[in-house]
């Protein structure tokens, strides 16, 4: 269990860390649309935990930890109020968090998939909310934008692709009994790596085989 891993100091600022990188990214995007200061703070708080509370309602954890947590509101808060005043200087550091953003992609796929399983689920099942962990706010965030949502997108870097491997990893590591610190970090640095050489390589998912649509992506 993720308790077993890490205190739970480390642990909360681990996901504390992760959400105020996602919910920079919501925000952002937020901007971007022109949304006003609502709508900013509204999808970076989605952005941020809307993939840990969908996996809590799916395991019966409830209320949720974002629910217990008033950290887990606050994060996206003062990540709303940076980008709200300072959204011209965070969009020149977007590598920055691309990187941080791909670090939080890899330790909530592992750490989502480790508390699924925690509460009863099946190896596969566990790894599919470790993916939904990962990705589900992001998702959320999009339809809200109303963007087709970018892990679906064969014009965007793999996305949905690092996260399936770091919760893959996770859950095999269970299976085979060698779940500890050291292997839960080798399947959040699987992630992490994959999803960086995606952005640097521009690596994307295949489309159709032998696809003869002349439909073409329109760029945003």
């Amino acid at each position: 269990m993720v308790h077993e891993l890490f205190s739970p100091g480390v642990q909360h600022v681990l996901d504390l860390v992760g959400i105020f990188v996602f919910a920079i990214s919501g925000a952002l995007l937020a901007v971007r649309k022109n949304f006003d200061v609502f709508g900013i703070v509204v999808l970076a708080e989605v952005t941020a935990i809307g993939g840990g509370v969908l996996r809590d309602l799916v395991i019966g954890a409830v209320p949720p930890a974002a629910f217990q947590d008033l950290g887990y509101f606050g994060m996206p808060l003062l990540a709303s109020l940076l980008v709200f005043f300072l959204h011209p200087h965070v969009e020149r550091i977007n590598w920055g968090i691309a990187l941080f953003d791909a670090a939080g992609l890899g330790l909530f796929c592992a750490t989502g998939t480790i508390k699924a399983y925690s509460y009863g689920l099946g190896y596969v099942s566990s790894a599919v909310l470790g993916l939904a962990t990962a990705v589900g706010g992001g998702l959320m965030r999009d339809i809200l934008a109303n963007d087709v949502p970018s892990l679906l997108r064969w014009d965007r870097s793999l996305y949905a692709v690092p996260a399936m491997a770091g919760a893959a990893i996770t859950a095999l590591c269970i299976r085979f009994d060698v779940l500890n610190a050291v292997s839960t970090a080798g399947a959040i640095l699987t992630a992490f790596v994959v999803r960086m050489l995606a952005l640097r390589y521009d690596w994307r998912a295949p489309r159709a085989w032998n696809r003869r649509s002349a439909a073409v992506e329109v760029e945003e």
